[in-house]
């Protein structure tokens, strides 16, 4: 390095140097800078340097430790945050610089602004006068910050006849005082342990807590009020304290706990993302308890206020009254929930039942299922592992999933081809046997189907026999591109607008059906579709609209018009001559849903049973469906149900005795 350069280098580090130097003392003589950096430190909650920039006498009437704890506590007391000032008025007297100035914080009782006034004194730099007035105007040293909270009550979830699906409930709250303990003080606490289903370090240390003094009462764990015998044991036990409390409480509990979902504690990071909640708040964990947390929550009614020494209300500081939260009506009928989830509650399956007419859903089933009212009280780990681990997924809402449809896609493929005018109902083809395909070039591959029928190959045979030949034939017919134009129409690949997130339903893994073979599975519903069941009824729902598909909904609106998620999903024609053919499925006695037909109403329906394989001659469980609506404009129902291991209790026709107990009540 040449000299030249060294000397400019050196030049440079001085500069620098003076210049912090008079950086750090103007900012030393700056009380308005000075007065910033505190107000800074009050927002990071670095107390300890707060301390640090107090005159010498202040610091003589108050020590770092009270300093600290004082500040901590009301500070953090009133969960503030965003602190800021501005400055109104400077004013030197002698030696000190005297700065007003307003300020404003966030609070959890929301915005505190107040005018206020700082003294600062010049020791080699100006220092902050301290006294608690800086901290509140109003407040002296002898005087207290409280805040007051009253509780919001959580908004109800009704069904369509104001019965409560999630609403409060009585529960018990189990706890120990820990001076009332008998000699015998490990044994006892033994003994509740095991009728609690908790440890007894678990216990011990909830006993522990700084908190706990002998004449405490520690709460332990909340059993349900149904629970008598528990509660009288527990009564034998010294020590043990039993008081009524009130829960969150779901009234068909099993029966509908994937839809309403449940609460629980917040988490920390679910703090971190969300405000109004504090560390014991409740929130919505699943279903619709988590959909609409936002209205159901409700806010927490906030004061806080100066106390004097004599336990007297000084001054209210900010009030923020309490706003319960908001009763939400669903489409729900109890009714028809319990009694489906009654019927499918051993197996694995689901029903979805809607009104064609109006789109509104009157029951969403899912089975197997879980006790939502447990997740209240709190399960132990063992309990929660035994759910979240079981093979037969009951915390899955199936209707929210997307399944191969089977021969319920029939209907879809028929009306897909009248619609485009790719099929008549004139039309019929030529085979025999249970087996077919196209020609060589198919090689291995070939279309089977169950039953052989007398008759024309054509639409309505083919619908009343489940024809798969037939079908497979009609979407080469119909063609790659008209097929997949139209699905698009009805929204495959698409998310449908509803209250719940349903996964998207789909006629290939990659968007696209670039092989014969897999548009011909497709037609009667194999292949790669996959199908939501919710979307499925929307679009069952256009064969009794004329060829308009309803939009589902599950939020109840009174005198609310329908509302269509597509209209001319069909054509008007295709839409009654498949409703009319789903009506011989059911009324013909050849037809595959022959057992559906009920005196005195009219049903079409389409049974359905899918292969989940992934190659030709594999082996394969299945899953039945049954697809189906009454035609009657007076109190319309369409229902959608499926069962999972169809090989092992003849699928579709195992769905439909329990569907017909809907429409007879």
């Amino acid at each position: 390095m040449s000299k030249k350069i060294l000397i400019i280098v050196v030049l440079i580090f001085i500069i620098a140097i003076a210049g912090g130097y008079i950086y750090l003392k103007q900012s030393k003589e700056n009380p308005e800078e000075i007065l910033n950096e505190y107000i800074s430190n009050i927002n990071d909650g670095m107390y300890e340097k707060m301390y640090d920039m107090l005159d010498e006498e202040s610091k003589q009437k108050i020590s770092k430790e009270d300093f600290i704890s004082r500040n901590k506590k009301i500070y953090d007391g009133i969960d503030m945050s965003n602190m800021e000032i501005e400055v109104k008025e400077k004013q030197k007297s002698g030696s000190k610089i005297i700065i007003s100035y307003s300020t404003k914080m966030q609070a959890a009782s929301g915005e505190i602004t107040f005018d206020n006034q700082v003294t600062l004194n010049n020791e080699n730099g100006y220092k902050i006068e301290w006294g608690s007035n800086l901290i509140f105007p109003d407040l002296e040293e002898t005087d207290k910050v409280r805040v007051s909270t009253s509780k919001a009550e959580r908004g109800k979830l009704l069904d369509r006849n104001g019965k409560e699906l999630a609403g409060t409930g009585k529960a018990y709250s189990v706890g120990i005082v820990p001076g009332k303990l008998s000699e015998n003080k490990d044994d006892d606490i033994d003994k509740i342990a095991e009728l609690l289903g908790t440890t007894k370090d678990a216990i011990t240390k909830k006993l522990q807590a700084s908190w706990v003094t002998n004449d405490s009462f520690v709460p332990i764990k909340t059993i349900s009020y149904s629970e008598t015998e528990l509660k009288e044991n527990l009564l034998q036990i010294k020590g043990i304290k039993i008081s009524q409390t009130n829960v969150r409480y779901y009234s068909l509990g099993e029966a509908a706990s994937q839809l309403t979902g449940y609460i629980q504690t917040i988490k920390k990071e679910e703090l971190e993302k969300s405000s109004g909640y504090t560390t014991s708040s409740l929130i919505g964990k699943t279903g619709l308890e988590k959909k609409f947390e936002d209205r159901l929550k409700g806010k927490n009614g906030v004061e806080i206020y100066i106390e004097d020494k004599d336990g007297k209300r000084k001054k209210t500081l900010v009030k923020q009254e309490k706003t319960d939260g908001e009763d939400i009506k669903l489409t729900i009928d109890s009714n028809i929930q319990q009694k489906l989830y009654n019927e499918l509650k051993n197996d694995e399956g689901l029903f979805v039942v809607m009104n064609p007419k109006t789109g509104e859903i009157l029951a969403l089933v899912s089975t197997p299922s879980y006790d939502n009212n447990k997740m209240i009280l709190g399960v132990t780990q063992e309990e929660w592992n035994e759910i979240s681990n079981n093979e037969k997924t009951p915390m899955l809402a199936r209707y929210l999933q997307k399944y191969c449809p089977g021969s319920t896609f029939k209907s879809i493929t028929g009306a897909i081809g009248l619609t485009t005018k790719s099929l008549s109902t004139d039309d019929t083809f030529s085979y025999s046997g249970l087996s077919w395909q196209k020609d060589a070039s198919w090689g291995t591959y070939n279309i089977t189907t169950l039953t052989a029928y007398n008759g024309a190959k054509n639409l309505k045979n083919a619908l009343i026999h489940s024809d798969n030949i037939y079908f497979a034939q009609a979407a080469l017919q119909i063609g790659i591109k008209n097929m997949t134009n139209e699905l698009n129409k009805l929204k495959f690949n698409e998310n449908i607008d509803f209250e719940l997130n349903l996964t998207k339903s789909q006629y290939s893994n990659n968007g696209k059906i670039e092989k014969e073979t897999l548009l011909a599975d497709t037609g009667y519903g194999q292949g790669e579709i996959l199908v939501n069941p919710v979307h499925m009824a929307s679009i069952y729902s256009a064969f009794y609209n004329e060829g308009n598909m309803i939009k589902p909904y599950l939020e109840y609106t009174e005198n609310k018009n329908p509302s269509y998620l597509v209209e001319n999903a069909f054509s008007k024609e295709a839409a009654e001559e498949i409703k009319n053919d789903l009506i011989q499925v059911v009324e013909n006695p050849e037809g595959t849903a022959k057992d559906m037909r009920i005196n005195g109403i009219t049903i079409a329906g389409k049974t359905g049973t899918a292969e989940l394989k992934t190659s030709k001659g594999e082996k394969a469980d299945t899953i039945g469906w049954f697809d189906c609506f009454t035609t009657s404009s007076d109190n319309p129902y369409l229902v959608i149900g499926m069962v999972e291991k169809a090989n092992n209790n003849g699928g579709s026709h195992y769905l439909i005795p329990m569907i017909k107990k809907i429409f007879t009540k």
